[in-house]
């Protein structure tokens, strides 16, 4: 059975215990919550990931996308960033290689993590039509499944799936007013597939075999939004709220069929924008957790992107969204390295960290309290291990050395100093 399956039944398994403990909260509060399909649970029948729990009530998960391109292919690096994304606080890793060795890194990746695994088997399809057949149009609907079974098998936790992509949202797409089309790669190669073939989209034709699939080894499922909009100027608009019903008419198909599901949502988003996006969602969706990618808030920061879109997902994740998935400051640019992974962990982490401070989260406000004694207190070392990045704070802290109760913003004007030494 699967997590829905068991919780549906009223039956603890361990991976809902050792959540349970992780948010500090009632085993059956949460059994009910993942029964109705409003927290999910990650976890392969194969895998070897610790159980993280995304959803209602919980505290604001984020992951890292990592993974070689047909451009750049290192091992070596990809399991680095994997580590490092997990070292800095990615609650989960999603490998998006498209290289010749995209198998032999998500392997590795799967050995030297223990956080939760997603993957987009697209891609593997796509790499493997284009190799093998000289083009991703010519893959085939054993193809694309054949890349779900195989990685299911292996352990995959929760895959991106674009079932929402159709014949019909294609159309609209085309002869729509959006200035940047379809951003989404997977969306693009099962649009192109779908207008080449002139045939159903066989992930949406054939969606109950697919949730066959994802029973038999509790994948989650995560919708993709294959039409999510690339810029400011395309967002909210008919296609993406199209495709937004579909996925929410299969969100109810797959509890009907005891598989765990997330949706995937919207990339660049105007802030007056985000709170409506997310409400919507939840809606059309019947409170399935809600995956968002940044949002990004302005297109004007090529660079900064990891900013932008920490500040779009504060403001999602305050609104309703449960998984945040980072942003580098590399994005729309180059394949992240190590030290943007690093970078835009962090700053989903600020995002996570705000929204759960505002949604009254306990965890994050002890987290905020113990701050702010350590600071009153002239704690530096507290401080600089609550800090998200403990290096960098101290590393800035010894770079123009002063005495341990002031730096060298106030030196001796420091009003911390002033009060204690003559207030207190």
């Amino acid at each position: 059975m699967t997590q829905l399956e068991y919780a549906r039944k009223g039956q603890i398994t361990n991976e809902m215990e050792i959540v349970a403990k992780e948010e500090n909260i009632d085993v059956q509060k949460l059994i009910k919550q993942i029964a109705k399909g409003y927290i999910t649970i990650p976890k392969n029948i194969n895998g070897k990931s610790v159980p993280k729990g995304i959803g209602k009530e919980l505290t604001t998960k984020i992951n890292a996308n990592i993974g070689s391109s047909s451009e750049i292919e290192d091992i070596n690096v990809e399991v680095q960033k994997a580590k490092i994304a997990v070292e800095y606080g990615a609650d989960a890793i999603m490998d998006l290689s498209t290289g010749p060795n995209l198998k032999a890194i998500r392997e590795k990746i799967m050995q030297v993590v223990d956080v939760p695994i997603g993957t987009v088997p697209i891609y593997e399809a796509a790499v493997s039509a284009s190799n093998e057949k000289g083009a991703v149009i010519n893959m085939d609907e054993d193809d694309m499944f054949n890349a779900i079974i195989n990685q299911a098998k292996e352990g995959v936790d929760f895959m991106t799936i674009h079932s929402g992509i159709t014949m019909d949202t294609v159309e609209k797409v085309k002869n729509s007013d959006r200035i940047m089309g379809i951003v989404s790669r997977g969306g693009s190669f099962l649009a192109a597939w779908i207008l080449q073939n002139e045939e159903e989209n066989p992930l949406y034709k054939n969606y109950d075999y697919l949730l066959e699939i994802a029973h038999e080894y509790d994948v989650t499922l995560s919708l993709g939004d294959g039409l999510r909009p690339g810029c400011l100027a395309d967002a909210s608009d008919v296609s993406q709220i199209q495709e937004l019903i579909t996925l929410g008419q299969l969100v109810e198909r797959a509890r009907d069929a005891g598989v765990q599901v997330m949706v995937e949502g919207p990339g660049h988003v105007p802030l007056d924008q985000i709170q409506a996006n997310m409400k919507i969602q939840k809606t059309i969706c019947k409170g399935a957790p809600f995956y968002v990618l940044g949002p990004i808030v302005t297109d004007l920061a090529p660079g900064y992107d990891h900013i932008t879109s920490a500040i779009g997902g504060a403001i999602a994740a305050s609104s309703g969204a449960d998984f945040l998935c980072y942003v580098t400051p590399k994005e729309h640019l180059a394949i992240p390295d190590i030290e943007a992974v690093k970078e835009g962990v962090i700053a989903s982490k600020i995002a996570a960290q705000a929204a759960d401070v505002a949604n009254g989260v306990k965890s994050a406000w002890k987290n905020e309290l113990q701050m702010a004694n350590a600071r009153k207190n002239f704690n530096w070392k507290k401080q600089f291990e609550l800090a998200f990045d403990h290096e960098t704070p101290k590393k800035y802290r010894e770079s123009t050395p002063t005495s341990g109760d002031m730096c060298t913003m106030c030196g001796e004007f420091c009003a911390l100093r002033i009060v204690r030494d003559n207030l207190s």
